[in-house]
């Protein structure tokens, strides 16, 4: 992997310019609120390194941080009136310009991958614990939407789920980010999967190998008819009652965010809720708190590598349209992932 032959190099200013172009944000609020500038780079800690971004991805994360709700985030330290990080963005794929001192995984030159304080910039600086190699046979725009959206369904189906193979798995949200991956990596070990989209992403979901689709608009997935060992609650709303009425005696629903509810807790009152009841149930509910790390970015780069999981890009947009690209997110029409390309 280290075929750079430049020397590593804890200064920036030796290979990166004096600004950079970025999208900011001085206010929580709508995409109004992010506009392009001329800003310094980041400045890296010792245990970070400096990538010079050629993609970023979306998630639901990052419009979280941009609109500043749930204002359970601002409590819990994201920035009570204004965001923490003036560049939003987590997800971005590049090249390493700069390492800090303390980095030994990677050098000047090699093409990375990984979760970013700033993606929406020409530079981002990224923990060297965020970072993993790039998967070869991905381009940069498709190992961009990889690191959230991918981590989350993996910690959900492994982590939370506890998945084995020849279960029956329920993907509810099955077309959205998190959700095209949650299909694939739950087929990949060897689950029997069901899909829950929309009309309109039921042959997305079916490309991405789900066995079996049910349309929400059509079909109940708890009305007895089915039982699953493990529910996937991807931004849906149904009640935790109705989540255990589809569970398998023993089966367990993992509740991954959740977009409706209060302007405090967001779609995560529920998520709050259903650890708090699951000891007096035979079914388990249980929530992800997802964890970014490089460990399951190497993970699913195998995967990747070998075809078993395919980032789903929706569209791409320049820089100078992320504020076109993030509006494309919050309406709902996106089939798999949106990236911005820089």
């Amino acid at each position: 992997m280290n075929h750079h032959v430049q020397a590593p190099t804890n200064d920036p200013a030796a290979s990166t310019p004096r600004t950079m172009r970025a999208v900011v944000q001085d206010s929580y609020g709508s995409v109004d609120a992010l506009r392009l500038d001329e800003v310094a780079p980041p400045v890296i800690a010792d245990d970070e390194v400096l990538v010079r971004v050629r993609a970023a991805g979306l998630d639901r994360g990052t419009w979280h941080l941009m609109t500043g709700r749930p204002y359970l985030m601002r409590i819990l330290g994201f920035g009570f009136r204004r965001p923490k990080n003036r560049v939003p963005g987590l997800d971005v794929a590049g090249e390493v310009a700069a390492v800090g001192a303390a980095v030994t995984r990677f050098g000047v030159g090699d093409e990375v991958y990984g979760i970013s304080r700033g993606s929406f910039a020409e530079y981002a600086a990224v923990r060297e614990d965020k970072l993993a190699a790039k998967p070869e046979r991905l381009s940069f725009e498709q190992a961009a939407v990889v690191p959230v959206s991918a981590g989350t369904a993996l910690q959900a189906l492994t982590d939370a789920g506890r998945v084995e193979a020849g279960q029956s798995v329920l993907v509810l949200g099955a077309s959205g980010g998190v959700g095209s991956y949650a299909v694939q990596l739950a087929k990949a070990f060897g689950a029997e999967v069901t899909g829950v989209a929309g009309p309109a992403k039921q042959d997305l979901v079916r490309a991405l190998g789900a066995d079996q689709v049910l349309d929400y608009t059509r079909h109940d997935f708890a009305d007895g008819t089915r039982h699953y060992d493990l529910i996937l609650d991807i931004g849906g709303n149904p009640s935790l009652l109705r989540l255990r009425r589809a569970l398998t005696p023993g089966g367990t629903a993992v509740i991954v965010g959740g977009e409706e509810g209060g302007a405090v807790t967001g779609g995560f009152g529920r998520s709050l809720r259903a650890p708090l009841a699951s000891p007096f149930l035979r079914r388990r509910l249980t929530m992800l708190a997802s964890k970014e790390r490089a460990a399951d970015l190497e993970r699913i780069r195998e995967l990747l590598e070998s075809g078993q999981v395919v980032p789903s890009i929706d569209r791409s947009y320049p820089l100078d349209r992320a504020g076109e690209a993030m509006h494309h997110l919050e309406t709902g029409q996106v089939r798999g992932k949106v990236v911005i390309v820089v």
